[in-house]
């Protein structure tokens, strides 16, 4: 139903862990095996835990498994996978994940993490409080920029500038 709409499918294999939108996930590592079983449902993306955990990882994380990511990779061919919870993720580990095929990688907690600084600084600095600061395009303004600078950043590290 959603392909005949040009809607395209991503499915959540294993558990990711952390905190989204009141779930709380403990971070199981995706089975290769049930990854292939739900890429054969004819789904556009797939997501597996591989040891990611959206929102912001924690000092004590273990790092990502690339042994399971090579064999989710092997066992679903060519189907693009995505990494959740892609924010902290180290910049090595980012380049393995996409050699083992991750297409697309989720990092929405960093541009978060970015616009509110942008925005909180904004505001302790009285400028919306000098002239018409309080517009909210003004407002946001410093949060908006500090989004489109990390956004320019991850595609220069995945590589996807000039790709679409």
């Amino acid at each position: 139903l959603a392909h005949s709409k040009g809607i395209s499918i991503e499915a959540e294999v294993g558990s990711i862990g952390g905190e989204e939108d009141g779930v709380v996930g403990a971070g199981e590592i995706a089975d290769p095996q049930e990854c292939k079983a739900i890429a054969e449902l004819g789904i556009d993306f797939l997501a597996a835990g591989i040891g990611n955990i959206h929102g912001q990882y924690p000092d004590n994380w273990a790092g990502l498994n690339f042994e399971a990511l090579g064999k989710i990779n092997d066992a679903t061919g060519d189907m693009p996978l995505v990494l959740h919870g892609g924010t902290g993720i180290p910049e090595d580990m980012i380049k393995e994940a996409i050699s083992l095929g991750v297409a697309k990688i989720n990092v929405n907690t960093e541009c978060q993490l970015v616009f509110a600084e942008a925005t909180r600084k904004y505001i302790e600095e009285g400028k919306d409080l000098q002239g018409k600061g309080f517009d909210p395009r003004k407002l946001l303004a410093p949060g908006f920029e500090a989004i489109k600078a990390c956004v320019k950043e991850k595609m220069e590290l995945f590589g996807s500038i000039n790709q679409a």
